[in-house]
């Protein structure tokens, strides 16, 4: 049976109203009015005689049918959008608009300073950058790139790794002056922490063929990463820090580094985007210049040991 011009248009509304959530957030993200994606819905429910989705004022679900045709449709949108970067590949100069989030102390410090860069290089490049310790749903949000510290299982999605960042256990001299410094691993469950909620209360070090794996606990916890080397500053707590951040601030005299014979796990970083992403130039080159200028803070981890 042929297909016409309208039903792969509508074939590719309804992959957008699926992985919106909604008519209205499909809407704008297509750029059409409600009724308009609406009526597409309708009309490829009516044409194939079968109900794709279950609507409600609030929400909608997929049928079993709608589920087993989405996956179609995902592939047929896709293809179109691998079309249209194959084009955009072919122009001289790259240009077109990225969306990038990242979280909040991670994008101030490393992520806007190799953006700035990359614009230089790249002006025809819009950026649009949304600073965030929440994870984006990518999808949802139309996001070209999403930088976090793990590849998320997330439908639809692939990741590049970026870069490896080390970290280092760090108190204020106040702290340390009040409450003495931890000389092995086993002395840190008796210290007061400042807990970042994002990573694991438990940390992992090791020294030679050994290994330990140390409970930690604290009154002050937070879900920013700022906010956390903050108040390790203030004296409230130890803090696993990472390198870049901790660095300048033991530099200064803020912030002092303990146990620095042992080895911590470091903090490996992704670059995530939707599956088919990687065809688009101007995200190939974004991803390529992360890991270049990621490379400058590798010495950081030597640095402290000096």
């Amino acid at each position: 049976m042929d297909i016409s011009f309208e039903q792969l248009k509508s074939m590719i509304v309804f992959a957008r109203v699926v992985e919106q959530g909604s008519l209205s957030a499909a809407a704008k993200h297509i750029g059409l009015s409600r009724a308009v994606v609406s009526y597409h819905i309708k009309k490829l429910e009516t044409h194939l005689a079968i109900k794709l989705l279950n609507r409600s004022t609030r929400s909608i679900t997929l049928t079993e049918a709608g589920s087993q045709y989405y996956q179609r449709c995902r592939v047929i949108a896709e293809q179109a959008s691998a079309a249209h970067q194959q084009i955009e590949n072919l122009k001289n100069e790259p240009e077109g608009l990225l969306k990038i989030t990242c979280p909040v102390n991670l994008g101030l410090q490393i992520i806007v300073p190799a953006l700035n860069a990359f614009r230089k290089l790249y002006p025809k490049i819009d950026l649009d950058l949304k600073l965030t310790d929440e994870v984006v749903n990518v999808i949802k949000e139309g996001i070209d790139l999403a930088v976090r510290g793990a590849p998320l299982p997330d439908s639809g999605l692939q990741a590049s790794k970026l870069f490896s960042l080390s970290t280092c256990l760090c108190g204020a001299p106040a702290y340390f002056k009040k409450h003495g410094y931890p000389t092995s691993p086993a002395q840190l469950t008796a210290h007061e922490w400042v807990i970042y909620k994002l990573t694991s209360s438990t940390i992992e070090l090791s020294k030679g063929n050994r290994s330990f794996s140390i409970k930690v606990k604290g009154g002050i916890s937070t879900n920013n990463a700022a906010a956390r080397t903050a108040f390790v500053e203030g004296g409230h707590g130890l803090g696993r820090i990472p390198t870049y951040d901790a660095w300048p601030k033991i530099q200064a005299g803020t912030l002092e580094s303990i146990l620095g014979e042992y080895q911590l796990n470091d903090i490996d970083l992704y670059g995530v985007f939707p599956s088919g992403g990687a065809e688009s130039k101007k995200l190939r080159l974004l991803i390529d210049y992360l890991k270049t200028f990621f490379g400058q803070y590798k010495d950081l981890a030597q640095g402290l040991k000096l």
